[in-house]
């Protein structure tokens, strides 16, 4: 039996390795679909930008920068959201954990870096981990339509 999407619901997958350079590829992906679902363009550059932050994590910290692995985007569209979920098979973290920076503090240092999971959590309206170091990390990230 095939299982078929009512036609409000679309899916689409890109398992890529984990280097730099893939991300445009990846924020294209997202840019195309976020329009395609009904989108503005500030709207869907912000769910570009958390989903860039999500697969950049896991290329610093889930892999350590080893080009070698994959990373999973499966992203879910209907009616009233987009839904993109980012898997990989990496080094895991406890997002509790993952305290909130201080922008002020980290512009006064110059620090770069450390504000991922914060844009991701501002910019979606909802965001789930579920981590599983070795076997399977994800997060879900959320963006209803207005």
């Amino acid at each position: 039996m095939v299982n078929k999407l009512p036609k409000t619901q679309k899916k689409y997958q890109l398992k890529i390795p984990s280097q730099s350079d893939n991300l445009a590829l990846i924020r294209e992906l997202i840019a195309k679909v976020a329009s395609q679902v009904g989108f503005d363009d500030e709207e869907a550059n912000k769910i570009e930008l958390a989903v860039d932050e999500a697969c950049t994590n896991v290329i610093k910290h889930a892999y350590n920068h080893n080009s070698n692995q994959i990373i999973d985007v499966l992203v879910k569209t209907d009616t009233k959201k987009i839904t993109v979920i980012v898997s990989d098979k990496g080094l895991g973290f406890n997002p509790d954990k993952v305290k909130t920076p201080d922008l002020n503090e980290s512009i006064k240092a110059g620090k770069k870096g450390g504000l991922g999971i914060c844009l991701m959590r501002t910019l979606m309206d909802k965001v789930y981990f579920q981590i599983k170091p070795g076997q399977k990390n994800q997060v879900t990230m959320i963006k209803y339509i207005n």
